[in-house]
């Protein structure tokens, strides 16, 4: 797609500056972005971003009410989260990557929550070639795959690892005295390959990171609540 024809929330989509000296895989044939120079892949993105059906605009809009979902349900005998009731942050991003399809999918026809293991989170049913995989964390910048995400062992049945992610960022519990709950504090969009992930090195290491090339180039920036800073990848 031409840059004439982005839209604007595509324009102003920002690029990443995080710095690591951990390396992606080479590039495979077929990815968007194979044999072509660094210095055109946010240029790829922003195109793969504009020809999506999903737009930022939108995808913030439910990302954001779905955070503040989880704070107005009650559980039990009308007890709320934040207030009697503090989950870890696995747990706050267990009920995020789990609402954030329900809400997609309860507001168009064209889109379903997983089904099965082959299934991406949420599922684009006129053409699964934008179905999306979404990623939550409460690491200030980035976000982690199991360690299957980084070796080439893709197995049967599983998910593909290429295509159109969503990352989102929240914050840890606040102290106390702050007053205040947790925010979600980036959102990003974009494509990445399988060859993107990068597994920690230990045999033990259950943990696969984005290659900071990517990270900053293929996953844009469409939200942000706080300043952005650079980080070091953290293996």
């Amino acid at each position: 797609m031409s840059s004439r024809d982005w839209p604007d929330w595509v324009r102003e989509a920002r690029v990443g500056g995080r710095t690591s000296k951990v390396a992606g895989r080479p590039k495979l044939e077929g990815s968007p972005y194979y044999e072509q120079p660094l210095d055109k892949w946010v240029d790829i993105t922003r195109s793969l971003l504009a020809e999506h059906p999903l737009s930022g605009p939108v995808l913030v809009d439910v990302v954001l009410r779905s955070w503040s979902a989880i704070f107005e349900s009650r559980l039990g005998s009308g007890f709320y989260i934040g207030q009697e009731i503090k989950p870890a942050p696995q747990v706050m991003g267990f009920f995020l990557h789990s609402l954030i399809p329900l809400e997609l999918a309860r507001g168009s026809g064209d889109w379903r929550a997983e089904i099965t293991a082959a299934d991406k989170d949420l599922v684009h049913i006129p053409d699964d070639r934008y179905s999306l995989e979404i990623k939550t964390s409460s690491h200030p910048s980035q976000v982690f795959g199991n360690r299957s995400y980084g070796v080439d062992n893709p197995g049967r049945g599983k998910k593909a690892k290429d295509g159109y992610y969503v990352a989102v960022n929240f914050e840890k519990w606040p102290p106390v005295e702050s007053g205040r709950r947790p925010e979600v504090k980036l959102i990003r969009f974009g494509w990445l390959d399988r060859t993107d992930w990068v597994a920690q090195k230990s045999e033990t290491g259950q943990q696969s990171a984005i290659a900071a090339e990517a990270d900053n180039r293929q996953l844009l920036t469409i939200y942000e609540a706080g300043r952005e800073r650079s980080e070091e990848v953290l293996f």
